[in-house]
């Protein structure tokens, strides 16, 4: 008898702690998805090379005169007041901040501080079996999939199981093949095949 009133006191126990404890759970685990897109992205923020097209924030700590938005021009530099152009194309950002405090200094700022953030990236080029060929904006996080989507869908002659990509920032500009589900670059250029039955 007692071994009844066991299981059948449990089972609102347990009801009872799903209740409390399930909500918890689910927060629990989209902070991580969060944190971990947030980590994605602060991680391409640090590595990424620049190229031409992309918007920077610069801000000189105290100095509102040269902080400000910046595109990379088709050279691969930005222009600064005081002290004009400076090379961008190729670099990181850490390396652009420091360039920028190196030119800064000790003619203009005795100990310059400078931070750069990447506002928007270059566009990818989707070419090939979609509907509509052309340059679209980067979207931080997004997949190749994404990208066929963006650009109209596949064609009915369209390979669909993989995607030829350049990446800008090969200085070989290697054609790889990649999966689907992999993570679109900044300048990519994406090649959709087209199947020959």
């Amino acid at each position: 008898m007692s071994q009844y009133r066991i299981k059948f006191f449990s089972l609102p126990s347990l009801l009872l702690c799903s209740v409390f404890f399930y909500p918890s759970l689910c927060a629990a685990k989209e902070n991580n998805t969060q944190q971990a897109q947030n980590q994605d992205s602060a991680s391409l923020n640090r590595e990424y090379r620049l190229g031409s097209g992309d918007l920077l924030k610069i801000t000189v700590f105290n100095q509102e005169d040269l902080s400000g938005e910046y595109t990379i021009n088709g050279a691969g530099q930005i222009s600064l007041p005081l002290i004009g152009d400076v090379n961008a194309k190729d670099l990181t950002v850490k390396q652009v901040e420091q360039g920028i405090a190196d030119k800064l200094k000790p003619d203009y700022l005795l100990n310059p501080r400078v931070s750069a953030q990447v506002l928007n990236y270059r566009p990818f080029y989707i070419l090939g079996e979609v509907k509509e060929p052309k340059s679209y904006p980067y979207v931080d996080g997004m997949t190749y999939l994404n990208a066929v989507a963006i650009a109209g869908g596949y064609t009915y002659r369209a390979k669909e199981d993989y995607v030829v990509v350049i990446h800008m920032n090969d200085p070989e500009k290697r054609e790889l093949t990649l999966n689907m589900d992999e993570k679109v670059l900044p300048g990519d250029v994406i090649h959709i095949k087209e199947r020959y039955f």
